[in-house]
């Protein structure tokens, strides 16, 4: 267990099976938050006998980032990782990318990106590929990624021929990357 992960998960994201690991990290740091104001809520109460003191406003105060973790919980309790490795030597790739937007939370478990390319699997049959693409493209606009292609298979076999074909690139496949790494849970 990695001390360093229970304050932020970011340098796992998209690593294979992260949603089953991460998942045990914040819990163990919602845990840790919890009991800290609790602590520190008895530790006023017992020495000054009331509840009146500015301990328990501390206390209350620090419920907030736990409260906060807690739902990072509850989103990570929502999912299972994606339990099957795949090849792509070369190819930028992620594992378990929950992309959540205002209205739907997009699922994608696994991605490829190549060449202004970021293709996707998703187990969801159900999967949304227009409301995906549409996000995922405003948020690299804004960050000054344009032209890029978007395709989410939920076939399976479909999917591993795509990225059969992909070839590494290195025209900006490492900044797409790190946006889409940075707009997951």
């Amino acid at each position: 267990m990695t001390i360093s992960r229970l304050f932020s998960g970011d340098n796992f994201k998209g690593t294979y099976l992260y949603l089953d690991t991460q998942k045990k990290y914040e819990i163990a740091r919602t845990i840790i938050l919890y009991s800290l104001s609790a602590a520190i809520f008895l530790t006023g109460y017992i020495s000054t006998g009331t509840k009146k003191n500015l301990l328990t406003i501390v206390a209350v105060l620090g419920v907030l980032p736990a409260s906060k973790a807690l739902v990072s919980v509850i989103m990570f309790l929502r999912y299972k990782s994606f339990k099957e490795k795949i090849e792509c030597e070369g190819l930028l790739n992620a594992y378990d990318m929950i992309f959540t937007s205002e209205k739907i939370n997009h699922r994608v478990s696994h991605l490829c990106v190549s060449d202004n390319c970021i293709i996707g699997y998703s187990e969801d049959a159900k999967f949304d590929e227009n409301k995906f693409k549409d996000h995922v493209t405003s948020i690299l606009a804004v960050e000054n990624l344009k032209n890029i292609t978007v395709k989410v298979f939920t076939d399976k076999k479909a999917y591993l021929n795509r990225i059969s074909s992909l070839k590494p690139s290195e025209s900006g496949d490492e900044a797409v990357m790190s946006v889409l790494k940075q707009i997951v849970l």
